[in-house]
């Protein structure tokens, strides 16, 4: 029952939370923002009501490709939102930007998350050398060293859902204060950012999971060797 439930985790919840975004994203990117603007002029306008004239909004190729760079101090915006005109698009644009406030106003979290990235993509991409080793040869040693460098993967995701969540409250926030969008749109508005937040969430249950299998698998072994 325990591996039907994890299973299940792993794989449906992931593809439920895609689906949902995809879906908020494609329904909305066909409603029009009643003011007119495209992403690329809401991105501007919130970046310059809140004095952030430095920081650069450009076009990025992709299909939801969008963020917020950090080290150029960059607005990228998938082409459709870019030149886009939709509520989608704007809600979109607004969370980047909510990323370039908490940048500037150097939100701890978002501090945090920079701070681990080396650490966390380390411990990613070696963790499983160490865990397959581990597991297969019975190296309980070498499976803690996979599961300590997993953890750090693991609190990257977790700490990226305070930035997430933070940075779509400040796009709301904004779009409502500069009157960008109308009540309407900003319930339609909503709906998307909360779909793009569950994929966050859905990517750390994933991770949290995982690693909690994992240390069941050594606690088990610990007790085999006793």
């Amino acid at each position: 029952m325990l591996y039907l439930i994890y299973f299940a985790i792993i794989l449906i919840v992931p593809l439920i939370a895609q689906a949902k975004v995809r879906s908020a994203y494609s329904k909305y990117s066909q409603v029009y923002s009643t003011s007119g603007m495209t992403g690329a002029q809401v991105a501007r306008k919130i970046l310059d009501a809140n004095g952030l004239y430095d920081v650069a909004v450009e076009e990025t190729p992709g299909y939801l490709s969008d963020h917020y760079d950090p080290r150029s101090k960059t607005v990228r915006l998938s082409t459709n939102n870019y030149y886009g005109h939709s509520v989608a698009g704007t809600a979109v644009a607004a969370h980047e930007v909510g990323h370039a406030i908490q940048d500037a106003k150097d939100y701890g979290f978002m501090r945090f998350r920079h701070a681990l990235v080396p650490i966390a993509n380390i411990g990613s991409n070696m963790s499983w050398v160490f865990i397959m080793i581990g597991i297969f040869a019975q190296l309980s040693n070498m499976l803690l060293l996979g599961i300590v460098l997993m953890a750090a993967g693991v609190l990257f995701q977790l700490i990226t859902l305070p930035v997430e969540f933070d940075a779509s409250s400040r796009a709301m926030k904004q779009i409502d204060a500069l009157g960008i969008i109308d009540p309407g749109e900003s319930r339609s508005a909503k709906k998307v950012l909360n779909a793009a937040a569950l994929t966050y969430v859905a990517a750390a249950a994933v991770a949290v999971f995982e690693l909690l299998r994992l240390v069941l698998i050594y606690t088990g072994m610990q007790r085999s060797d006793e």
